[in-house]
């Protein structure tokens, strides 16, 4: 997996942060879906990686709880982990003991499961 999001990276466009992330996400009959952060000058209408990968798979016909596995890489040689933003994303349609790997470029792993990367997370009990 590691060289499929290295090379996935050199799709990010990161223009403005320089700062970019692939993403694979697996889905449970094992397809896979790719997503990269995309930037724009309006920073709050950028896009993660995360979120591209995830929101592929539901645009595929995917539903929630279809999620095996998310992988992240950023172009850094630190192991980064998921944005709050990404984060809900993941608590909505992951079950909480899927796992979700974190990569530096160089390889360094940082492994979670939903429930380690998102101890109180809001979700729709909150609402009711």
């Amino acid at each position: 997996m590691k060289e499929k999001l290295l090379k996935l990276l050199n799709n990010s466009y990161s223009p403005y942060s320089n700062f970019k992330v692939s993403s694979i996400v697996v889905m449970k009959d094992g397809k896979e879906f790719t997503g990269v952060n995309v930037e724009n000058s309006s920073y709050g209408a950028a896009i993660c990686a995360e979120r591209n990968a995830i929101t592929t798979a539901i645009s595929n016909g995917y539903k929630k709880n279809d999620f095996e596995k998310l992988y992240v890489m950023c172009d850094s040689e630190k192991v980064s982990t998921c944005c709050f933003l990404c984060r809900q994303f993941i608590v909505e349609l992951f079950e909480k003991d899927k796992k979700i790997v974190c990569m530096s470029n160089n390889g360094d792993v940082k492994e979670f499961t939903v429930e380690e990367l998102c101890p109180y997370p809001f979700t729709e009990e909150d609402l009711k």
